[in-house]
Formats: structure tokens, sequence, C-alpha cells
């Protein structure tokens, strides 16, 4: 029997030349990767563990981007413990503020994760880097801590569930959109600890940037990953920045998978999930009616170089409503040089938007952007959780760049053909 991508880079990482669901593997990861929330609880473990020395000081990587630039003293004595963790260790990846960006942007940019590694974080939204064909998965401190020290750790071989995209792609739909659709349709627990694997014609054709986005919100149907097969629009971007060597894997046509899924994009046009859940996704054309108050433009799910090019397209000439707060965080420093380089930058501040350095802040509530009660925020970010950008009586509504955009102009959720 066959294998899927989930099973072969899990097999290739534990010695073994075959694995199958349900087997537990101890595997040498590739990559482990911690934030200002996280490693400062992992970084304390470790000292517990009495070793002196992570296990590979190019291969540990800290990025503090949730409460950064420091929003208060708190977070500021979370940044410093990591800070000081890097420099004890000499850890060649510690991405520190005017040099970081949000890390699940940041580490692909950088070379930093490959197709066919291992890649743990603890942080979620780990599972942006399947986006390059790589098994990637968030984790606990505690088991952040073991794997800085060691360079292994165990995973549960999971079942793998298959999401086939045909048809044409409909004016101003994307990777957010079939995500969002995808959610819909299966829930948020639709694909609980399981590897989502992404394929057909349609993801073919998808940008680096649109799957990335497509993997990072595998999470919010309870994946465990969310893997698309390398091909020659990986290899056209890992190519001359990958740091590390890289190997492609794909599924065998006789893989076993948990359950198979196909879906006509045709058939879907912009998507919004309405609070409080991702699942809860409706067609744009079914939201008009939504007064917002904020829209927020970024995030580790659409802050890259194509979802700044979209908001563009969209606010050029246009002003933001005057009863709606605009901000935009590229991912990077490198996608806010680039865009002020394309001129998007200063589109943004001509529509009267703001725009931030890279940073989680609005995104989970943190900071620069937090909404009041009764106040409600559309946002290209992954969550909508009661609560997850303030008050808990706010509401989030989730939708990709260009609807963000167009919703910030009219003060309402919109289609951007209401403003294009």
């Amino acid at each position: 029997m066959g294998m899927t991508i989930a099973e072969k880079i899990l097999a290739a990482h534990s010695g073994k030349e075959f694995v199958e669901p349900g087997e537990l593997v101890n595997a040498k990861v590739d990559t482990v990767l911690g934030n200002d929330i996280t490693a400062p609880v992992a970084i304390r473990e470790f000292k517990k563990i009495g070793v002196d020395k992570v296990f590979d000081k190019d291969r540990v990587v800290l990025v503090p981007d949730h409460f950064t630039p420091n929003k208060d003293i708190k977070s500021a004595e979370q940044a410093k413990i990591v800070r000081d963790f890097a420099r004890e260790q000499g850890l060649t990846n510690y991405f520190e503020v005017g040099r970081m960006g949000i890390e699940h942007c940041l580490l692909p940019e950088q070379g930093l994760v490959g197709p066919g590694d291992v890649v743990i974080g603890a942080d979620s939204h780990t599972c942006t880097y399947g986006a390059l064909g790589a098994f990637a998965t968030g984790v606990g401190s505690t088991d952040l801590a073991a794997a800085m020290a060691l360079g292994e750790t165990w995973f549960k071989v999971p079942e793998s569930i298959k999401f086939v995209y045909y048809g044409q792609l409909n004016p101003w739909v994307g990777g957010k959109d079939l995500i969002l659709y995808t959610i819909g349709r299966i829930g948020v627990d639709g694909a609980l600890y399981k590897a989502m694997e992404f394929t057909g014609p349609v993801i073919r054709q998808l940008s680096m940037d649109g799957r990335f986005t497509m993997s990072n919100m595998a999470i919010e149907a309870g994946g465990k990953c969310g893997l698309i097969e390398p091909d020659e629009t990986t290899l056209a971007y890992v190519k001359g920045r990958a740091k590390f060597p890289y190997t492609f894997y794909k599924s065998d046509d006789d893989a076993k998978y948990w359950e198979v899924y196909e879906f006509d994009v045709s058939r879907i046009e912009p998507q919004v999930a309405f609070p409080h859940l991702p699942e809860n996704t409706r067609p744009v054309s079914e939201a008009a009616h939504v007064k917002i108050d904020q829209a927020v433009i970024g995030s580790c799910t659409n802050g890259r170089l194509e979802d700044l090019r979209l908001a563009a397209r969209v606010l050029a000439g246009k002003k933001v409503h005057p009863e709606v707060r605009c901000i935009i965080f590229p991912g990077t420093q490198e996608i806010y040089r680039q865009a002020v380089k394309e001129g998007l930058v200063e589109v943004f501040i001509d529509a009267g938007a703001a725009v931030s350095t890279p940073t989680c802040g609005p995104c989970l509530g943190g900071h620069m952007g937090i909404l009041a009660k009764g106040e409600r925020a559309i946002a290209t970010t992954n969550r909508n959780f009661v609560g997850r950008m303030g008050h808990p009586e706010s509401e989030v509504y989730l939708s990709n760049p260009a609807v963000a955009a167009a919703s910030a102009v009219l003060g309402r959720i919109a289609s951007p053909e209401e403003v294009v």
C-alpha cells in the first residue's frame, strides 16, 4: 500500500520505510520555532532539563512578534527572556524588532523551512509551512522545550483527508475563500488530528501566497497540518532562498485517505465567516447588511505581498469610510519594503488607512487594533472567536483582503465589485 505526503515525511524522519495512521513515531525535527508568548515558558522548561545547549543553533528559531513592538512592561519582559536566551545560545535565527516579521510569513521568506521538512512551533498556525510540502504543526511549550534539547519529538501518524479543487475561480476569489468555504463545509472539527491535503488543478494554479493562506488555516478545521504537493511553483519559491537541503514528496496513487472531498470552485464567491466561528461562512452577497467599525488587513494569513496588492487595487483612488478605522499590517519588513517600492503604502495612506510595522497585535486582541464593546471588525486574520480582537461583546468577520478593503470604503461588508 502506498503512503500520503504526511506519512512519507514522518517515515523518513523516523528512520522507517513505512508508517501508517495511528502509529506512534519518534521523528527528527528540522526546525523548532517559538515566539514571545510561547518561548518564555519553553525556555524555563528547557533550563530544567539540564542540558547546556540547544540541539542545533541554526535550527531553533525565535521570533518575538505577538506583543512587539512591546505594548507594556509585561510584554517587554517576555521579549527580554527570548532575547537573552537567543544571545546565550548563540542562535543564528533570532529576529528582533526592525528585522523581524510575523513568524509564519518570515520563516518561508528567509528560507528557514522547506519541502519535506518536519517543523514544530509553539504556535497553532505553524501548519502554514505545509504550503511548501512540509509536515508542520503546532505543539505546546513543554514539547517545544524537549525538542530544543533533543532535536526530535513524537507524533501519532495522522489519517489524511484529500481536498480536490477544480473549475474556474471567480473574480476576487482566492486561497482565503477556498479555505473558508472548506471549513464552512466540514466544520471547525471536521479534520480533527487529520493531515489536510489540498490538491487539484485549482491548487496547482495558486500562487505561493495563496497556498500559504490555505495551509495556515488548516488548524481552523482541527487539522494536524495542511499539505500541498510541491511543484514548479514551489521550486521557483525555494530555489536560491532555502538555507537547508529539501526533498519533494508526493502522495502515492494508491495511498489511503480517511475521506476525499471535491469542490467545484466556479460555484464559490468571496466568503465571509460570521461570528463566532470560522465555519460560520456565507457568500459575501449575503453579508452586505453588516456595518463595520474597523477593517484589519494583514496577519500570518493575509499579510503577504499579493494580499497588499489586492487591497491596494480596491483602495486606489478611494477613501476609507469616515466611520471606519482601516489598519494594514505587512507580514515582514521585506514585504513592507516592497510595498513601499510599488507605491502600495502611498495608496493606503492616501485612502486614509494606517500602516503598521509587522506584528500579530490586532489578530489576537493584543494591541494596535483592540475592539470596544459592540464594535465590529472585518479582518483578513484567521479566527473570530468570542473576544478574539477585544471586548467579548465585539464581533469579528473574516474575509479576503479585497473584501476587507471594499468594506473599509463603504463602511459595511461589501464585495470588491461594488467599489472597483
